[in-house]
């Protein structure tokens, strides 16, 4: 993966289209709106199955505990784990993911202080940790991030790892409880995440003033 093998692929408008339609889906802007325009909202999409008006579960019905509660839950997850993921894996066919690597490759170096040729890897693993950190690898063996670079966006990575992905999948549970859209939940795992690196960045920064003969140099 080089730098310019990912300026030569242009994003289309259905790339950028499908990126805002999977922000305001996920993002819960348009969940109380009065207009037909609710139905681009992620919990509208996914109704209310499994339940009548919304409140009372009619698969785990009065009274139900133990194992074969958890078991009948469960069947209340499938359409919105799998309508979440069919979702993302559509608009990234149509170029969301290379619409959003645009978007965050300038960013990269003052929110975390790597490289912007992330971007890709960056954007990538909001939904998959094994290809952000496949494509991590190739940026390290390409020579085209440091060392400090990479210790600083694998931090990033480690913790919260496919946030998009891991929160619909392994918080789904959590999701119908939550008082915040799914959007903010991610958005705020992803700051958090950000924190973090820059935590490491600054542990480096400090390191590097205390050991000026170590470089970070190129990996």
């Amino acid at each position: 993966m080089t730098a310019n093998k990912n300026d030569q692929e242009k994003v289309t408008w259905k790339g950028w289209a499908a990126l805002l339609f999977i922000c305001i889906c996920f993002s819960g802007m348009l969940a109380k709106n009065p207009t037909g325009l609710r139905a681009l909202d992620f919990s509208a999409l996914i109704g209310q199955f499994g339940t009548i008006a919304g409140s009372k579960n009619i698969f785990q019905g009065a009274g139900g505990f133990g194992a074969r509660e958890g078991l009948l839950f469960t069947i209340t997850l499938i359409p919105t784990v799998m309508l979440a993921l069919g979702l993302i894996q559509v608009c990234e066919s149509l170029g969301a993911l290379r619409a959003a690597e645009k978007i965050f490759r300038p960013l990269l170096k003052p929110l975390m202080g790597v490289s912007g040729v992330c971007g890709l890897a960056f954007v990538s693993s909001f939904t998959s940790s094994d290809v952000g950190a496949v494509m991590t690898k190739e940026l390290v063996e390409d020579g085209l991030i440091t060392d400090d670079e990479r210790t600083i966006f694998v931090a990033y990575q480690y913790a919260g790892s496919a946030a998009v992905a891991n929160t619909i999948g392994t918080g789904a549970p959590l999701l119908p409880i939550s008082i915040l859209p799914l959007g903010v939940v991610i958005l705020l795992i992803v700051i958090v995440k950000i924190i973090g690196a820059n935590l490491i960045r600054l542990y480096l920064h400090y390191y590097r003033k205390r050991h000026p003969l170590v470089e970070g140099g190129r990996a």
